[in-house]
């Protein structure tokens, strides 16, 4: 308690060279939070969002189906079995079915990809429901990019060629039902949505699917020749990307981290250097070398004590304004191929703060104690006259 007393009070006497140090050290605090606050929040929102526009609980493929390779989907495709169906008609499962094709907007050529789904699947939130039609009209459904890539709007009218289960190619036209917007690029570029009982009959796959995109009731595992790919796996990408972002955000904070330490090491090191008569003097009372290293040691110490205060005044404001606001995105993050909201909202876990906090008070007691070690070797005589040994 003597020694909380004495650092205290030395480090207020101390004045402008405290509160430096102090103020460098808040900063390294609070950037420590930010950052990993916005990248948990990035990782929360686009798994969030992917689940709810893309992968659902997880999805069944096809074996010979690679999300990553065209070429797979001519041969990724078989009967719905009635194990399957029976899923599928309780909102379990709902069936994509996949096929390359291309499409002449406005008298060009674009490669794109043709998703068959079933209008009355409430799994994704695509607005599948404008699907549905009567007769020979084929709606479609495209993303934001998709419609800004080949210019195409609500109402156009799209000419759309494809090649069979038998490789024989045909065509017809499309309407465009609907735009919608989602911040999940990989349903939306070079994509094109139809009701799956149009495509299945298009292609010559009738009662055929390429893979299941499965719902929160599903609890896993494979069925029949149907593997079950679970979110970690489907994730994964997504995973990676976070993951390399927080290293490289970890080299900017802890670079700030060492420059505030290395500035409370050189306070250390001057404070024992000028204080030796003092620390004489502690010795003369009775106390031992060691308790006057823990005196130093808890002084230099104190300043992440201080820094956290500071940081926790001018950054609790300014962080809870941030989760309430949101950190707009640039318009480019939407070429980036990942999926990235227009704003993106941090998240502050009490483990975050606790391993701030600790990183914080850990290295700055590290750092104080490496000068004050130098205490335990000096002659109390030499101390008392200012002299080092």
């Amino acid at each position: 308690m003597v020694a909380f007393k004495l650092a205290f009070r030395n480090l207020i006497g101390a004045g402008l060279r405290t509160w430096l140090n102090v103020i460098v050290l808040s900063f390294a605090f609070f950037i420590i939070i930010f950052l990993n606050g916005f990248i948990d929040g990035w990782n929360r929102q686009a798994r969030k969002d992917t689940m709810n526009w893309e992968t659902g609980n997880g999805q069944l493929w096809h074996p010979e189906f690679d999300r990553y390779d065209p070429y797979t989907y001519q041969d990724a495709h078989t009967p719905v079995t009635d194990e399957v169906m029976k899923l599928v008609k309780s909102n379990v499962l709902t069936p994509v079915l996949i096929t390359q094709a291309t499409i002449y907007p406005q008298g060009r050529m674009e490669s794109i990809i043709l998703k068959g789904i079933d209008p009355d699947q409430k799994i994704l939130l695509l607005t599948t429901n404008l699907l549905v039609s009567e007769g020979d009209d084929i709606p479609a459904l495209i993303g934001k990019r998709m419609a800004a890539s080949s210019r195409l709007k609500k109402d156009d009218l799209m000419l759309v060629r494809w090649r069979d289960k038998n490789g024989t190619f045909d065509a017809v036209e499309l309407r465009i039902a609907g735009v919608f917007d989602c911040n999940v690029p990989t349903v939306d570029n070079g994509q094109i949505w139809i009701a799956l009982d149009k495509l299945q009959k298009m292609t010559g796959m009738d009662g055929e699917a390429t893979f299941f995109i499965a719902g929160k009731s599903y609890t896993g595992g494979d069925i029949a020749e149907w593997k079950y790919k679970d979110l970690k796996f489907l994730l994964s990408d997504m995973d990676k990307i976070i993951q390399s972002k927080k290293i490289g955000q970890a080299i900017i904070y802890l670079l700030l981290l060492c420059i505030a330490l290395l500035a409370i090491f050189d306070t250390q090191v001057l404070s024992i250097f000028r204080r030796q008569k003092e620390i004489g003097t502690y010795v003369a009372l009775g106390m031992t070398r060691y308790q006057v290293v823990g005196i130093f040691t808890v002084e230099g110490a104190a300043h992440s004590i201080l820094a956290i205060i500071l940081g926790a005044i001018y950054g609790i404001p300014f962080l809870l304004l941030l989760n309430k606001t949101g950190i707009p995105m640039p318009i480019a993050g939407d070429q980036m191929g990942i999926s990235i909201a227009e704003k993106i909202f941090p998240a502050y876990s009490l483990g975050l703060i606790t391993f701030s906090i600790l990183l914080v008070v850990i290295t700055a007691t590290i750092v104080s104690y490496l000068p004050a070690r130098k205490i335990a070797k000096m002659n109390p005589t030499d101390a008392l006259k200012g002299k080092l040994q």
